[in-house]
């Protein structure tokens, strides 16, 4: 009986852990709503890029290209992102309620010579506690100020009038 009781107390336990597992998603004006947990995003071609933070000091981050996961959500890029595909934005959401907005051309390398990643690491170490596990990070900027932690949410939509 014991046994039986601390055996569906575990599965509890490892039913909660397998929820809480962290996730970004891709909502708004996709083809396929995307869900992505920490597993899949390792699974998918990863990029390094160099970012100088806010004190003046470099790192190197290594993660995914923004536009690869725009892409399996079926957003409009590359030759589609024309007329009013050009008015659509990417609102980037993070948990702590802080947001950053991208028009989506900034974020497709066909018409913008910067990659943007969706980190997992920082100078070959997981992301610190409080700062993962996903980071928006932004090279080429005067400051770093869209590079933001605990991304959540990437939504597509179009500008409205």
């Amino acid at each position: 009986m014991i046994k039986n009781l601390i055996a569906s107390a575990l599965l509890v336990c490892i039913g909660y852990v397998a929820s809480a597992q962290a996730y970004v998603q891709v909502t708004g004006e996709v083809s396929k709503t995307l869900k992505l947990y920490e597993a899949d995003i390792a699974k998918m071609n990863k990029v390094s890029v160099s970012l100088t933070d806010k004190d003046g000091k470099d790192h190197s981050y290594t993660g995914v290209p923004v536009l690869d996961i725009l892409n399996n959500a079926g957003v409009t890029t590359g030759k589609q992102l024309h007329g009013e595909n050009l008015t659509k934005y990417v609102l980037v959401k993070c948990a702590d309620g802080y947001q950053v907005l991208f028009a989506l051309a900034e974020m497709d390398t066909a018409l913008s010579k910067k990659t943007i990643i969706l980190a997992t690491r920082a100078d070959d170490k997981p992301l610190p506690e409080g700062k993962g596990p996903f980071r928006l990070v932004v090279p080429g900027e005067g400051r770093p100020a869209r590079s933001c932690f605990q991304v959540v949410e990437f939504i597509v939509k179009f500008a409205k009038d």
